[in-house]
């Protein structure tokens, strides 16, 4: 019997004074209550009425137009993937299917681009580089697109940070320099403006082009606006492998220089060579906590990362973006020589493919139907199906293609998860888009965090391995992440939130996703609410999209 269900059976039990005789409009009955806190479950109750927590106690006496017995269940907040990838996949299908069929009810954006601020010249970039799903571009600014989402009808809640690199790009495109002193007071103008609507902060990657060209003062100064609104800086790093310790050491002057929280996207050691290297940025994360910067992470629960074939070339060759890109990988000498810093050990940018070899890369994503056929296949495979280096096929496919295509690399290592897993400040994200095995999304594969991230954590790493307490992973995957993101009423089952509700049996939830067959949904989450309305019941997609944009700090409005 699981330590939580002890508790409850040696008199746990914590009500609050019974409402007798009130009427709401939905209660739930007898089930096991995880606040989000972190604490103690207890058996209790808990009452919706329109889109907010009513109450949470001893509600017995009490009447409801609609009663859910969970009786045995867990009753939680709703679930917070701290980095969602699903701002397009939204787009075709709003349900939201496989976030919501493991209890995520808030889908946050903007790991380095964000959905704008786009100028004229970036909308129709985007426009001309759409993948399988096909979209109109009605929108120019981060808030009109999160709005556009909520009036179309989303499942789950949006939030976003304003993109580093959409930021740079709208004055400086892909151009590897730093922006003069009138274009950085320009971009620093368009981050005030994304955070008085709304923006939870700044996001960069900064392995990727044109993201990697902005160096430590650019960062710095963005960060110093975000600050004054009460926002976050949150980082895929400069490196997760070879300059690792490096790249935290980055992000922790950043967070001190500018006076901002900063969290560390998919805390990771990259490349078997850098695992011995968790333990030092484990002891650097602390040593910065201890002296008060805040400082923290999110995960997830997988040993291979997914991402593009740009993660497997020095960015220099990316300057000027995609068009030029594909142009210079088909000259011979420029070829030759990426083909050559491909298999080299460097410090000066991310290598993954390097990190991982050609036998642990995982083709995903193409956009031309005629290469879709290699969908799943691993790069060695594909290499020796052409009769060609590993290096010269990932070059030949790019251009083919003209996309950086999408891949899965093994990178991690298990001992490292588990590690992670166990820190206190570390959140849990997807770096995935939601999506549903069927229509469009069956045109290309995908990485099975998509599918099981969270459910892998609930039923894998917490009830098997038991690698930390339901609690503590309840309290981490809703009340850790909405304090990491500064938003209020939401990650917590307190009277006056956002009825935003999870109801999952904890002896059943399990990720069925593989890396061979991801498109599977997870199991044993029962019943779903978002804002008050029930989008799960009974395991079963209700089909009502009442998600909504959650508010940054910055927002002036009295809903965050």
């Amino acid at each position: 019997m699981r330590k939580w269900i002890v508790f409850i059976a040696l008199g746990g039990m914590v009500f609050s004074s019974c409402k007798l005789g009130k009427h709401y409009e939905t209660i739930i009955h007898n089930g096991i209550i995880f606040d989000g806190n972190g604490g103690n479950p207890y058996r209790g109750d808990v009452a919706i009425n329109a889109d907010t927590i009513a109450y949470v106690g001893n509600l017995s006496d009490a009447t409801a137009a609609h009663v859910i017995d969970a009786k045995g269940m867990a009753v939680g907040p709703g679930f917070i993937d701290m980095q969602s990838q699903s701002m397009v996949s939204l787009i075709a299908d709003g349900r939201s299917m496989s976030a919501i069929k493991q209890g995520v009810t808030l889908e946050v954006f903007g790991e380095g681009e964000s959905m704008g601020p786009w100028n004229d010249t970036l909308k129709r970039l985007n426009q001309k580089q759409q993948g399988d799903i096909k979209y109109p571009v009605v929108w120019n600014t981060l808030r009109g697109y999160l709005e556009y989402m909520q009036k179309r009808g989303v499942s789950t809640n949006l939030a976003s940070f304003l993109g580093a690199a959409t930021i740079r790009e709208n004055y400086l495109l892909f151009d590897n320099r730093a922006p003069d002193s009138a274009e950085l007071t320009s971009m620093k103008e368009l981050v005030k403006e994304g955070m008085a609507d709304g923006a939870l902060g700044i996001g960069s990657a900064l392995i990727y082009a044109p993201g990697t060209y902005a160096r430590t003062q650019e960062l710095i100064e963005l960060c110093k606006v975000v600050s004054k609104y009460g926002g976050v800086y949150i980082s895929h790093m400069r490196s997760e492998g070879n300059q690792l310790l490096q790249g935290a050491d980055e992000l922790i002057d950043i967070s001190k220089e500018a006076g901002i929280p900063a969290i560390i996207w998919h805390l990771k050691a990259a490349g078997k060579p850098n695992w011995f290297k968790m333990d030092s940025l484990i002891k650097k994360i602390d040593s910065a906590r201890k002296i008060g910067l805040d400082i923290s992470a999110c995960m997830y629960t997988y040993t291979a990362g997914a991402t593009g074939f740009d993660a497997a070339m020095p960015t220099y060759v990316q300057e000027g973006g995609l068009d030029k890109w594909v142009q210079r990988l088909k000259d011979p000498e420029i070829r030759k020589k990426i083909m050559y810093e491909m298999d080299e050990p460097s410090d000066d940018w991310e290598n993954l493919y390097l990190g991982a070899g050609p036998d642990n890369i995982i083709c995903t994503g193409f956009k031309q139907d005629s290469l879709k056929y290699l969908t799943g296949k691993r790069l060695g495979e594909i290499a020796r199906m052409r009769g060609k280096s590993p290096e010269e096929t990932v070059l030949d496919l790019i251009v083919q293609d003209h996309s950086r295509i999408e891949v899965i690399y093994f990178l991690m290592s298990e001992e490292n998860v588990k590690k992670q897993i166990r820190l206190p400040y570390v959140s849990f994200g997807s770096d995935a888009a939601s999506m549903a095995p069927e229509g469009i999304f069956l045109k290309s594969s995908t990485h099975p965090r998509a599918y099981g991230n969270f459910a892998r954590l609930l039923g894998h790493y917490v009830r098997d391995e038991e690698l930390i307490t339901l609690p503590e992973a309840v309290h981490r995957l809703t009340g850790l992440a909405a304090s990491q993101l500064h938003i209020k009423k939401r990650g917590t089952l307190i009277r006056g939130n956002y009825a935003d509700i999870v109801i999952f049996d904890p002896e059943k939830i399990n990720a069925m996703s593989t890396y061979e067959s991801p498109q599977q949904y997870a199991t044993g989450m029962i019943d779903v609410f978002v804002n008050g309305t029930e989008v799960l019941k009974d395991g079963e997609h209700t089909g009502a999209k009442p998600g909504r944009v959650v508010d940054g700090p910055g927002k002036k409005s009295e809903k965050k």
